[in-house]
């Protein structure tokens, strides 16, 4: 056997990386070459204890052990790591005008039920009341009809239906709602609260244990798809929430940030079908054309 195939510790990277060289995928092969030298080195950076690594080990198990079909537990620690949103702003580059992108979250676990152009996605009638508006173009101004527009949010306590089934109507504060031939839409909702992050799994005892809060800033989800143009997946922030600053998984950009006014017009509720007062915001929303099918003229 050649002595340059024995593992050890100085030529650890090198000879693991050496045993994914056949792999057919060139792509997969690059990604995996490059964890290993990574890994290899971060293991050496810290001298990473037997101890250490078993707890590691354990904490991954525990993490997936945490998933369920409405609570996905890797995606909440990938989130507070700040690497989906790494990956995101890797992948999402904005510039001309794009309405930036941001972390998708945890809480899209359930298809949006489809709703019609102005429906009140509060199904419980608790909270603040709010009229969404706004409008999807491309980049170069043209309105984009028919345009598919995913919302979801929190309540006005800071939970999603999926986490109180017993609490709230299912699929509450969920709509797809479809742009009109001038690319606007419009919903009724309320002002959603701030919340913290399940703090009742692995990931919530990380953050414990490294004296971070668990907080992220009041906001609407919003998912925007239309054929010729690539899927945006963004937020929209309220202006006067608490951790607009601090968000506890990096999601927070300053495009996305919008004052809630309130708007206290009797005539003006009676049209939207909602209280006085009430609060309102619009959200324009640009997208950028998919690269993979060129945007027609």
């Amino acid at each position: 056997m050649d002595s340059a195939e024995l593992f050890s510790e100085g030529r650890s990277a090198e000879v693991v990386a050496a045993s994914f060289e056949a792999t057919p995928d060139p792509r997969l092969r690059h990604v995996l070459g490059s964890l290993v030298r990574h890994l290899h080195d971060f293991v050496k950076d810290v001298g990473l204890t037997e101890e250490e690594w078993a707890a590691a080990v354990g904490f991954l198990t525990e993490t997936g052990q945490a998933c369920t079909d409405t609570r996905q537990e890797f995606i909440l620690l990938s989130d507070v790591l700040g690497v989906s949103m790494l990956v995101e702003t890797i992948n999402n580059r904005a510039g001309g005008g794009l309405t930036e992108s941001t972390v998708e979250g945890p809480f899209h676990m359930v298809a949006s039920p489809p709703r019609e152009p102005g429906a009140d996605i509060a199904e419980d009638g608790k909270g603040t009341p709010c009229l969404v508006t706004g409008s999807v173009t491309g980049a170069d101004g043209r309105p984009v009809p028919g345009a598919t527009v995913d919302v979801w949010q929190a309540n006005d306590e800071g939970y999603y239906d999926v986490q109180q089934p017993d609490v709230q109507p299912p699929l509450n504060l969920r709509g797809l709602f479809t742009a009109d031939a001038e690319g606007r839409f419009r919903f009724r909702s309320i002002v959603p609260r701030h919340y913290p992050i399940p703090q009742d799994g692995p990931v919530g005892r990380l953050l414990e244990a490294t004296a971070r809060h668990p907080n992220r800033p009041a906001h609407i989800h919003f998912e925007v798809s239309a054929p010729g143009y690539r899927t945006l997946t963004t937020h929209l922030f309220v202006a006067d929430t608490p951790y607009i600053g601090s968000d506890a998984v990096f999601g927070v950009k300053p495009s996305l940030v919008r004052e809630f006014p309130v708007v206290d017009d009797p005539e003006r509720a009676a049209r939207a079908g909602l209280p006085n007062p009430f609060r309102t915001v619009n959200f324009d929303v640009v997208l950028r054309p998919d690269d993979a099918h060129a945007q027609e003229d």
